[in-house]
């Protein structure tokens, strides 16, 4: 059955980031990344995302050039009382609806300068502005309501305020809500695979191009500070009628794919951290960690963060010794660490300057056994001793995995 506008599902969306702070580089745009990501996770595929400067000539085309390709857009910005604050004018252009000032929305205005007791700035009116199609979305954190705009056509454009403390409740409390009952897109199937001791390009080379470029599912690679993801994702369909294998079906032979050419590298999926993965393996052994580091900055523990596997996390700085330098002195210093805490594992790693690298030494005494490794940071610095705990923190996750 062909569906009228009004039930046609929103499955794509675009983003408007409203504002010549934007596109001069003053103020960075965090609100388009978080609004992408919310809607990805509802199945919605985010086409373009831009930011657009306070004209509005520009606004306007933007708005209806952004409808004319997706069946949602939502914006941030310009919905201030100034006059280069033109979001309402550029949507009334773009749909040809005329503003009116809304009597509800102007009382509300007055009276929050009338609790204050100054007087009302007329200037701000325009925020009590509404067209034939708008439905006000409230603003308690601010004095500018958003705009949940719902034409005929069956597409819908949702106006919220640029400043992230108005947008984030905004969004989840107004407009999220209304998305969901008007029918906000597919079921989405993701399965993520975090890896590690491999480069995004070598994992592209081994995947191959012709599964990097399915759209169906979709296998993407992303480089990450901790690791490697390759993300596979794949929407549900439309439309009970329509047959096929369903979007988990897909993933997961995509990811049978992945899987049985990355696996050896694969140390957790989702969106696991380190210290959630090695505290779940120590969790499953009933053992406690200790650390010593040296020349790291104490950055293996602050990866770890406040848990309580870790029982003593020494940070010392690095001193011209020869202390931990060799496998017997690093051992030595992992079973020093682990009998003083008296705990299960002990862990002692050394990260020295090697030209503009770091030699990171790591040394892991457990009941079953010890384990030695060196590796090389890419470079030095605080980006390296960060480096350096995630080496660390990988050699003992292949380490607790053999345990």
């Amino acid at each position: 059955m062909a569906r009228t506008p009004q039930q046609r599902p929103l499955v794509t969306a675009e983003i408007l980031s409203i504002g010549s702070e934007l596109t001069v580089g003053e103020t960075r745009d965090t609100n388009g990344g978080e609004l992408s990501r919310a809607l990805s996770l509802e199945g919605v595929t985010v086409g373009r995302i831009t930011a657009v400067p306070d004209r509005l000539d520009v606004v306007t085309g933007s708005f209806r050039d952004a409808v004319g390709r997706a069946d949602l857009v939502v914006s941030t910005g310009g919905l201030g009382p100034t006059p280069d604050d033109l979001t309402r004018e550029s949507i009334a252009a773009a749909f040809g609806e005329t503003p009116i000032v809304d009597p509800e929305i102007e009382a509300w205005l007055r009276g929050r300068w009338e609790r204050r007791g100054m007087p009302f700035p007329e200037i701000n009116l325009k925020q009590a502005w509404v067209i034939p199609s708008c439905e006000p979305l409230a603003n308690p954190n601010g004095s500018a309501p958003g705009w949940f705009v719902a034409p005929p056509d069956g597409h819908v454009v949702v106006a919220m305020p640029g400043p992230p403390r108005e947008m984030r409740p905004m969004w989840e409390n107004e407009a999220l809500p209304r998305l969901k009952a008007r029918g906000l897109g597919r079921d989405l199937a993701v399965r993520t695979f975090r890896l590690t001791g491999i480069g995004e390009s070598q994992v592209a080379e081994i995947l191959g191009e012709v599964l990097l470029r399915r759209s169906d599912p979709e296998v993407a690679t992303y480089a990450r500070l901790e690791a490697v993801d390759v993300r596979v994702s794949a929407a549900g369909s439309l439309g009970a009628g329509e047959t096929g294998d369903s979007a988990q079906t897909r993933v997961d032979a995509a990811a049978a794919i992945v899987l049985e050419r990355l696996g050896a590298y694969v140390w957790a999926e989702g969106d696991t951290t380190w210290s959630a993965a090695i505290g779940e393996r120590l969790g499953q052994l009933g053992w406690r960690l200790a650390i010593d580091e040296v020349g790291t900055g104490g950055q293996l523990a602050a990866l770890f963060g406040d848990v309580q596997w870790l029982a003593l996390g020494e940070g010392r700085p690095l001193r011209d010794s020869n202390e931990g330098d060799g496998g017997g002195g690093l051992l030595e210093q992992a079973r020093r660490v682990r009998s003083t805490a008296d705990v299960e594992v002990g862990l002692a790693v050394r990260a020295r300057p090697r030209g503009t690298e770091l030699a990171v030494s790591v040394g892991i005494a457990t009941p079953n056994g010890e384990h030695r490794q060196t590796r090389t940071t890419y470079t030095g610095g605080s980006l390296g001793r960060s480096q350096a705990a995630l080496l660390a923190a990988a050699t003992l996750s292949a380490a607790l995995r053999d345990a």
